[in-house]
Formats: structure tokens, sequence, C-alpha cells
């Protein structure tokens, strides 16, 4: 259990980590944008409307959590082995959440 001192001690995530925190999520949210809206296209009504939409979405925010992620690896000194588990987490869906929360848990989130 953690007390006040220690949790003041800790510095919160801010900056580039609060960055990437989001647009982590946002790329988690829009593959289950894309995966919903491909359900939709292939077994449901067979209607691609959702994956128009999501798709696109999708794939801008898959490229800007790849660029997000080499600048904070610069910039929060993430070691080789750190940065390429976050850039292999963009692929899996959902990844991208599991990977900010072990590094949120692990403070690879703030400048040290």
């Amino acid at each position: 259990m953690s007390t006040s001192t220690e949790a003041a001690a800790t510095p919160a995530v801010t900056g580039i980590g609060r960055l990437f925190r989001a647009v982590a999520i946002a790329e988690a949210c829009s593959w289950v944008g894309l995966l919903i809206g491909m359900f939709f296209k292939y077994v449901m009504v067979q209607d691609e409307i959702g994956v128009k939409i999501f798709g696109p979405i999708h794939g801008a925010l898959f490229v800007l959590y790849l660029l997000v992620t080499l600048l904070a690896a610069r910039r929060l000194r993430w070691n080789a082995g750190t940065l390429v588990l976050a850039l292999v987490s963009s692929v899996p869906p959902l990844m991208t959440v599991w990977f900010e929360r072990r590094a949120a848990r692990q403070g690879r989130l703030r400048v040290s």
C-alpha cells in the first residue's frame, strides 16, 4: 500500500506520456469500431458502411500511434526491447492499451 509521501515522490504522467496514453487508447477504440464494422459487413447485413467509416480512422490512428511511439521512445529513453514491444503491440487488437498500462505500471511514461 502506498503512502501519500510515496505518491508525492512519484511524478504523474505528463507531456509525451499523456499523449502516448491518449493515442494508444484511441487506436484500440478504432480497432473495436473496425472489428464491429467487419462483423456487420461479413456476418450480419453485408453492408460495408462500418468498414468505410472505421477503416480510414483506424489507419490514421495506427500511423499516429507508430509516430508517437517513436517520439515517446526517444523522449522517455526506452530501451530497444520496450520500443519493439510497443510497436508490435500495435498489430493485435487492443494490445496498445495492454502495453500502455504495462508501461505506466513500470514508470515508463514518465521522464526519469
